[in-house]
């Protein structure tokens, strides 16, 4: 049987550039599917797409809404994080309860040990 990897997806990018908001999702998605480890980390502007009616309004091409793809890759069992220092960042606008459902509130040292025990690391 093969070793379990753990990735680690960042996902930095804002709804200004949508094109980027879906691989990190679909990645790991297809990772969970593959038998590994798969968490997606949200900071920075990448932290709005997690904000109720904000994944709702970005749809590119085919693919169903941001919404739709999170929600499949929560019932999936990707571990889907919020960066607690970015919701200060934008002074405290976004709270907990602002949240999609499946979203866990997690520290900056959280990433970096997400970072030092990961077998990779990508970043969108």
């Amino acid at each position: 049987m093969a070793e379990t990897k753990k990735i680690l997806y960042v996902q930095t990018s804002g709804t200004d550039t949508p094109e980027r908001l879906y691989s990190p999702l679909i990645l790991a998605q297809t990772a969970k599917a593959m038998g590994q480890d798969a968490t997606i980390y949200f900071l920075g502007l990448g932290l709005k797409n997690l904000v109720r009616g904000e994944a709702e309004k970005v749809k590119i091409g085919e693919f169903p809404t941001l919404l739709e793809v999170l929600k499949q890759t929560v019932a999936q069992g990707v571990p889907i994080m919020a960066c607690q220092q970015s919701m200060q960042l934008f002074g405290g606008a976004i709270k907990q309860e602002d949240l999609l459902e499946g979203a866990v509130i997690a520290g900056a040292a959280t990433l970096n040990d997400l970072a030092l025990e990961a077998d990779a690391i990508l970043t969108f």
